[in-house]
């Protein structure tokens, strides 16, 4: 049987169309009387099999995903999705699908017969967004300040690095999936999946407008803004190790005041990509 055969597939013809025979086996002397075993009949089922066609969806989303932050899809840009299969060497199926879902999330707009066209977002969407996230994530930090000790807290520092280090490097795309698991992480202390699951959905909302800084500043300031992003996640951190609710309140309201995580600020690789106003 060649090594990378399915474990079912050992065994008998008779063995595997009747996974309950009995099957006799000699003692490992090779002599003496010999023993009757009885397989179980699941012993034969073979383990489910995730679609393939999910993880391709999976990682076309990621894909795409990044390249709305970064900006390389640019806001207002109109894109069909054999356009896009074409560009990602998949076919068309899991592009809509990975489409429908960034639709869901207000990333792009689905234009009936045509395809998707990415969305645009006004500095008062930030805001109002950030607005959300602040009422929603703040008094949680604020309980788990109390309530966490101060090693559970430094085991997210190395969450915090990544993101510090992304950020110098003004890889935007990378840094949105960083920052987005260094707060989910955070919220994950609560045990309360479905906050961490509605914070993580306002979370992309707030990364999507990735022209509106790149227009004002170019990519020097989009650095900057996610290194000083960044910086703050190690701020609340300190505060919260340290039990200190008065300064992590401080933290974490600058940080939403401020954009609240917002990656989109584009990157180097899209800086072209923004569209001019």
């Amino acid at each position: 049987m060649p090594a990378d055969a399915a474990p079912w597939a050992a065994g008998s013809r008779a063995e595997r169309s009747d996974p309950g025979r009995r099957r006799r086996s000699a003692r490992g002397d090779g002599g003496g009387e010999e023993q009757e075993t009885v397989e179980p009949a699941t012993a034969m089922v073979p383990p489910a099999r995730v679609p393939e066609r999910l993880s391709v969806r999976d990682q076309v989303l990621d894909g795409l995903r990044a390249a709305i932050v970064s900006g390389r899809l640019a806001p207002g840009s109109v894109h069909s999705a054999p356009e896009l299969a074409a560009r990602y060497g998949v076919s068309a199926t899991p592009v809509r699908e990975a489409m429908q879902l960034l639709a869901r999330e207000g990333a792009v707009e689905v234009l009936p017969n045509r395809g998707f066209r990415v969305a645009e977002h006004t500095e008062r969407d930030l805001a109002e967004l950030a607005q959300v996230r602040a009422l929603l994530e703040v008094p949680v930090v604020l309980e788990l300040t109390r309530a966490v000790p101060a090693d559970r807290w430094e085991e997210l520092r190395p969450l915090a690095d990544a993101a510090v280090a992304l950020a110098a490097r003004g890889d935007s795309g990378a840094y949105a999936e960083a920052d987005r698991a260094f707060h989910r992480a955070v919220l994950g202390l609560s045990g309360n999946r479905h906050l961490v699951a509605v914070a993580d959905e306002l979370h992309c909302r707030t990364q999507w407008p990735a022209a509106v800084l790149r227009r004002e500043g170019g990519v020097v300031a989009v650095r900057d803004r996610l290194v000083a992003d960044a910086a703050e996640h190690c701020g609340l951190l300190d505060a919260v190790a340290a039990g200190d609710a008065e300064l992590a309140e401080a933290v974490a309201r600058r940080h939403f005041g401020a954009g609240g995580g917002c990656a989109g600020a584009g990157g180097a690789e899209g800086a072209e990509g923004a569209p001019a106003r």
